[in-house]
């Protein structure tokens, strides 16, 4: 029996490929990862906070994205589509590219059964090789669950996990506050049997 040969792909092949393709996949170490659609609540949770730091940057010189705007890592050649993700101050684009930045300040993933561990774990670890990035926000989509990341220097960050519906998240890079309860606003819990 053969072995499958696996196909390595150039960051300028992936990058192509997006131009035309139907769907958003990630890049990394010459791998092609197609994403999964979301749910009714990772839509409704990544909306709400794009949402609310709109209306909280209207007087500030910060841009919130949705996952519409890829995300380029160039420190380990990540290619990527947070949820939502906030640039403060001039936008850096990758080298010939309006459609991926490289600076965020703030990255938030919405968490689901599929991507928790990568979220939490390698792609964490993958993000913090961002010089910019100072808030890391994972919100759970099943529970009163968010998990603020601050960067409190080189490879030293805070924890606070926040699972009160009458907490406000504290985004103190941006000095931006969130209730949970508007991050979470039409979110449907299911209820367990």
């Amino acid at each position: 029996m053969t072995e499958a040969v696996r196909k390595y792909y150039t960051p300028e092949e992936y990058l192509a490929l997006e131009e035309v393709a139907e769907y958003k996949s990630e890049y990394y170490r010459g791998e092609i990862y197609q994403m999964s659609g979301g749910t009714f609540n990772h839509n409704v949770i990544s909306g709400n906070i794009y949402a609310e730091l709109n209306l909280a940057f209207r007087k500030k010189n910060c841009t919130a994205f949705n996952s519409d705007m890829r995300l380029q890592l160039k420190a380990n050649g990540l290619y990527t589509y947070p949820d939502v993700s906030v640039i403060c101050g001039p936008v850096q684009f990758a080298e010939g590219r309006r459609d991926t930045i490289t600076n965020p300040t703030l990255v938030v993933e919405v968490l689901s059964s599929s991507t928790a561990n990568y979220d939490r774990g390698g792609k964490f670890t993958l993000y913090q090789g961002l010089e910019s990035l100072r808030d890391y926000v994972l919100v759970e989509q099943d529970s009163w669950r968010v998990e603020y990341f601050r960067k409190l220097g080189p490879k030293h960050w805070d924890l606070t996990i926040l699972t009160d519906p009458s907490t406000i998240l504290n985004l103190s890079a941006l000095e931006v506050e969130i209730p949970l309860a508007l991050i979470y606003d039409k979110v449907v819990f299911e209820e367990l049997p």
